[in-house]
């Protein structure tokens, strides 16, 4: 697998792998899948600041990851939301771990101390959500901080939503400065 930095050229591939994500899932409590141009905007917006990652094997895009602020003010800069997704053939086959991975690498080297992850988990598992999601973060090291009951609706059904923490380093007294993702040397890698 080969990781690297996403382009607003990528939004079509890129939309394609979320679009069954908005259409047949509560993994994203977004109705509505967006358009190219709104796409596209979301990737430059984030991309100014924050990684913005894609895994590729034989030249085709399998799934990307970012991150993005929890929010936006500036005493959380040394901390950041995550978000991933894999074309849904690519699921469990250890991609989403090695893109997380790579993705835990970029937030480190920005001063980036702990990630969180908003993840839709079910009240009773169905055909929209399982707690796959939930598990995935579990393995890669996180541990539930949060939850929020019946707060996402879709296809009928409510859902809970849950946040999610991994503490990538130790803090130190005197906070280094968070550094931009495009001053950061991330070069493209297989994993």
């Amino acid at each position: 697998m080969y990781i690297r930095k996403a382009t607003p050229e990528d939004a079509e591939e890129l939309l394609e792998i979320y679009r069954p994500y908005v259409e047949h899932t509560a993994i994203t409590f977004e109705y509505e899948v967006p358009d190219i141009e709104e796409f596209r905007s979301r990737i430059t917006t984030f991309e100014t600041r924050y990684p913005y990652l894609v895994a590729m094997e034989a030249g085709t895009i399998i799934g990307y990851a970012y991150l993005h602020p929890m929010v936006d003010r500036r005493a959380y800069d040394y901390v950041a939301e995550t978000t991933i997704y894999l074309k849904e053939d690519r699921l469990k086959s250890g991609n989403g771990r090695k893109l997380y991975e790579a993705l835990e690498d970029a937030a480190r080297a920005m001063n980036i101390f702990t990630v969180y992850a908003c993840i839709g988990a079910p009240v009773v598992a169905d055909e929209h959500l399982t707690d796959n999601s939930v598990s995935f973060h579990t393995h890669m090291g996180y541990r539930l901080v949060g939850s929020f009951e019946k707060c996402g609706y879709k296809f009928g059904t409510w859902y809970n939503m849950v946040w999610m923490e991994k503490h990538l380093m130790e803090r130190p007294a005197n906070m280094p400065p968070f550094i931009p993702f495009p001053e950061v040397d991330f070069q493209p890698y297989e994993k």
